[in-house]
């Protein structure tokens, strides 16, 4: 099981990077938070998870452990696989899906592009005895970046996941005025729920 990888940021996309490890390249899937802090050219350290399937050997990536962890949680949700679970961390971190379980708020799992109410429902009864209570350990530092620049990452991030730069601003607008002092993964978190609401 590859858990870790370590390695130079060769490219990175809309929905993955690729890491060399050793003259080798590991294509990477990962959430936007997660591809905002990697850098072409600059090492990068991912926390991963290796899903096997008959035809197929897919690396999901992510900025800390508990993120991975939850990330293998989800997929023990009947009717959630590996995508969905990406999907569910892209707007959620793992204290918010803690906290949202917790407080059986199926609104706020619903924000995830195609979790509805009965699924929503599910993942409530099903990681109400899994995910444990909340750590407050998924502050990640963007080492002061400046507000324009910041928004310009998030903006970029948006349009690279699909959505129309119209309503990528809108909803980026949306989120500055929810924390006009947020960091990148915070807006871009903030910005994908606002986007969400909205389906």
């Amino acid at each position: 099981m590859i858990s870790v990888i370590r390695g130079v940021v060769l490219t990175l996309g809309a929905r993955s990077v690729v890491i060399d490890v050793g003259g080798l390249g590991f294509d990477v899937q990962a959430t936007p938070t997660t591809l905002s802090m990697c850098r072409e050219g600059q090492d990068s350290t991912l926390f991963t998870s290796l899903v096997v399937r008959e035809d197929s050997l897919t690396l999901f990536g992510f900025s800390t452990s508990d993120e991975r962890d939850t990330f293998d949680i989800l997929q023990g949700v009947s009717g959630i696989g590996p995508r969905i679970a990406l999907a569910i961390l892209s707007v959620h971190t793992p204290d918010t899906l803690r906290d949202a379980v917790a407080r059986e708020d199926t609104a706020a799992l619903q924000r995830v592009p195609g979790i509805g109410k009965k699924s929503a429902q599910r993942l409530v009864l099903e990681l109400a005895s899994k995910l444990g209570s909340v750590r407050g350990n998924n502050t990640v530092s963007t080492g002061g970046a400046a507000p324009a620049a910041i928004a310009s990452d998030v903006l970029e991030a948006l349009v690279g996941l699909g959505w129309p730069e119209r309503d990528a601003s809108a909803a980026l607008v949306k989120a500055q005025e929810e924390n006009s002092s947020a960091d990148v993964p915070t807006l871009l978190r903030t910005s994908l729920q606002v986007l969400g609401s909205r389906r």
